[in-house]
This record gives structure tokens, C-alpha cells and sequence, in this order.
């Protein structure tokens, strides 16, 4: 019921909905869902990441580069890479860590 809670909590706010989805001993993944307009400011990941985009149209940006993502589109995120989000459309994102 993950990706519908994310939709629904949607429907009333003003920022990108995180869930958790799944946590393991080095692992973790997580659900993010966006309206179209919200931003993920920037921020680092503590271990290395993968992005994937399920729905949607976003905009990866990284070290003066930005990266436009559609449905299925992946990116590998660094450890300690400072990175941003922006939803180009209403989108739904997988974040996978470890």
C-alpha cells in the first residue's frame, strides 16, 4: 500500500512524499512521490544510491549538470554527492541505498 499512501498524502502537500518500502541490515529503499513543481532540495546521500523513475518527468541536478529523467530512466548517485530533485510532472521515484 506504499505507492498509494504516497499518493494520497500527495493530494494535500506542499513537499515530495517519502516512504520507506524496504530496510535490510545494509540496505535500504525508498519511495518518493511528487507533484509537479516540488523540489527535493540539495542534499548528500550517506552511502551510494540509485535513482529510478517509475512515473513521471524530473530534473537530476548534480555538480553544475543537469540530467532530465523519464519513466525508467536511472542514475547512480555518490556517496557524499550533493544532488537535487525537481518534478517536471507529477512523478514517482525509487531511491535504492547500499
Amino acid at each position: 500500500m506504499t505507492v498509494k499512501e504516497i499518493k494520497e498524502k500527495l493530494k494535500t502537500s506542499k513537499n515530495p512524499v517519502a516512504k520507506s518500502f524496504h530496510n535490510g541490515e545494509h540496505f535500504k529503499v525508498l519511495l518518493f512521490g511528487f507533484n509537479k513543481g516540488m523540489k527535493l532540495n540539495d542534499h548528500t546521500a550517506s552511502m551510494p544510491t540509485k535513482l529510478l523513475v517509475m512515473e513521471g518527468d524530473v530534473i537530476y541536478h548534480q555538480e553544475r549538470k543537469d540530467i532530465r529523467m523519464k519513466q525508467y530512466d536511472e542514475v547512480e548517485i555518490p556517496a557524499g554527492m550533493t544532488h537535487s530533485v525537481s518534478a517536471l510532472s507529477d512523478s514517482l521515484l525509487v531511491l535504492t541505498q547500499g
